[in-house]
């Protein structure tokens, strides 16, 4: 590993194309600069996977270029791998070994030192909160301290930059915020370069500097979140009628403020064309019509509503299934890069 060279990565028209299946990635442009979390939102199937596969170098690309810490994917597969670390979706974990068991193991595999191999070891179980439970077999670890342990094995070799593949599917609301107050420890003190795919609004939103959204395999926006959302600009209100028989009239009556947007099953939405000072206004006008209201709501923009109105579609429940092509090449690979190859 050449300390020179950048950990950013950098796409270009990047495209992975399955037999008999569409294109899972269509022709991406990526750029993240050094010590970003960089979010990759978007609903499953849109692609997050694939080209997180691509850029860790256990899938090649179909047509296009990537460099990852200034090597090539391609033609420098070894050197990515020894730059990076990886926790992908399929956490290879041994039910049998327990947490200090796959910590000597992976410091082993890295090549480190003997003499620093249990200290690196106790070091990341400490840090991530597992050293009370490292002689444990991992098979009866919960979903979060499974995912914990991911992290630290990818992080045994001190690595540049780090591939997150929907970390934090699955886990609960307290597994999931200490995972995230990790990550972003290792951006703010450690300089790691972080690529963190989700499906989750809030994770983005909290953790990224910078969001691209992907949806069928392109990048459809991309910039801060706060970029993102102030694109969309205007808030929205939803109201919920007290009557179901009357959503219809309160259709009409919010149409007059601005134009129709996702909404609870029992309500109606609409983006305010006049900001929230059309609040009152709407207010006056249900009671002019006579429409009794059991909920009223003003919602300031959202990364989901740049996701509606960039795709047409809401990304929460938007995934479809991933391509049976993508999840057959998904399987057999292992979760922790780094090691020499």
């Amino acid at each position: 590993m050449i300390p020179s060279r950048p950990a950013s990565i950098e796409a270009s028209a990047l495209v992975r194309e399955f037999k008999k299946g569409p294109r899972a990635v269509d022709g991406i442009d990526l750029h993240v600069a050094p010590g970003e979390i960089y979010g990759f939102l978007g609903p499953n199937g849109a692609g997050k996977s694939t080209t997180t596969l691509m850029l860790t170098t256990l899938l090649p690309p179909t047509a296009g270029s990537a460099r990852v810490a200034g090597y090539d994917v391609v033609r420098e597969g070894p050197a990515v791998r020894a730059a990076i670390g990886a926790a992908l979706q399929e956490a290879a974990l041994d039910p049998l070994l327990t947490g200090r068991e796959h910590m000597r193991l992976q410091t082993a595999l890295h090549g480190l030192p003997r003499a620093e191999r249990a200290a690196r070891g106790e070091e990341l179980l400490e840090r991530i909160g597992l050293r009370e439970a490292a002689d444990r077999k991992v098979g009866g670890y919960s979903g979060g301290m499974k995912r914990r342990l991911d992290l630290a094995l990818a992080l045994v070799h001190r690595p540049r930059i780090l591939f997150l593949d929907e970390p934090t599917t699955g886990l609960d609301i307290q597994s999931r915020a200490a995972l995230w107050q990790e990550v972003s420890r290792l951006a703010a003190d450690d300089g790691v370069t972080v690529f963190l795919t989700t499906q989750y609004l809030e994770e983005a939103d909290v953790l990224a500097d910078r969001v691209g959204i992907i949806d069928h395999g392109r990048i459809v926006a991309e910039g801060t979140p706060a970029q993102l959302k102030s694109q969309i600009g205007r808030p929205s209100v939803e109201v919920v009628p007290l009557d179901a028989g009357q959503r219809g009239p309160l259709a009409a009556v919010l149409a007059r403020f601005g134009e129709p947007t996702g909404a609870s099953p029992n309500g109606v939405a609409v983006r305010l064309r006049g900001g929230e000072r059309d609040l009152a206004e709407v207010v006056r006008a249900l009671d002019a019509e006579h429409i009794a209201v059991e909920h009223i709501q003003l919602h300031a923009p959202s990364l989901d509503d740049v996701f509606l109105a960039k795709t047409g579609r809401s990304l929460e429940g938007a995934g479809d299934q991933p391509q049976p092509e993508e999840a057959a090449n998904r399987e057999p690979i292992a979760a922790h890069s780094g090691a020499t190859a």
